[in-house]
């Protein structure tokens, strides 16, 4: 398997590119629009054929590069079942899993951050949490129909209750880490170790964030697959 994580440092946001080796087929997860060029480069020198931009839920902070990507290289643009994304190609179910080659990437339903959020599960030893796990932290939940009480649920009984050392890749990351484990998570994650769901529930509605600098732009352009408006 071929597996790289690329980072965005205007919005801290990482793109994950998986590939078969044998076969050259490739997925591109939460794409960056203005880093379609970069990753676009990448897929060509490594010989890949795109199959799909995959994302884990309709992101507020920065715009998809699917739309994009998909006139480069006709993938196909998936989305987590019930997204408000009309013009997706298909849309993934928890539970569902793409083929890549040899590369099985499974589809975990984990709402709470969006209402429609998924993270995915890739060959059984890491997972893709999206902004419903972070790295010591985890996504907020005051917009787009979040709910700290689900997002509670989604972690601890979808992704805590995957294997310790399973392998964690957020989709953001603000203090330089890269990846960490379930285990390092359920012990270390501040969010939640030691708080019950109430205290979670607490905690999160009275984090007081200010909106992210692009919610206004990106959400309507990624519910058009990262088709921005003349």
């Amino acid at each position: 398997m071929i597996f790289r994580q690329l980072f965005d440092p205007e919005t801290s946001t990482y793109t994950y590119l998986i590939a078969d080796e044998s076969t050259k087929e490739a997925v591109l997860v939460d794409s960056v629009l203005e880093q379609v060029e970069r990753d676009y480069k990448l897929i060509q020198e490594l010989g890949l054929i795109l199959d799909c931009c995959l994302e884990t839920h309709v992101h507020a902070d920065h715009i998809t590069g699917t739309d994009k990507l998909r006139q480069l290289t006709g993938c196909l643009g998936v989305v987590p079942e019930h997204s408000t994304v009309a013009c997706a190609d298909v849309r993934i179910k928890a539970g569902n899993s793409l083929g890549v080659g040899k590369v099985n990437i499974k589809a975990i339903a984990t709402p709470g951050h969006t209402s429609c959020h998924m993270a995915y599960l890739v060959n059984k030893d890491r997972v893709l949490t999206g902004d419903a796990l972070f790295i010591r932290g985890c996504g907020r939940t005051d917009f787009q129909n979040g709910d700290a009480g689900t997002l509670y649920d989604s972690v601890t009984q979808n992704l805590f209750t995957l294997p310790p050392e399973t392998l964690v890749y957020p989709a953001h990351d603000y203090r330089g880490h890269t990846v960490s484990t379930i285990g390092e998570e359920k012990q270390f994650n501040p969010r939640f170790a030691g708080r019950n769901r109430s205290e979670f529930i607490e905690l999160m509605n009275n984090l007081d964030l200010p909106n992210p600098k692009k919610i206004m732009e990106a959400v309507p352009a990624n519910e058009l697959c990262g088709r921005v408006a003349a």
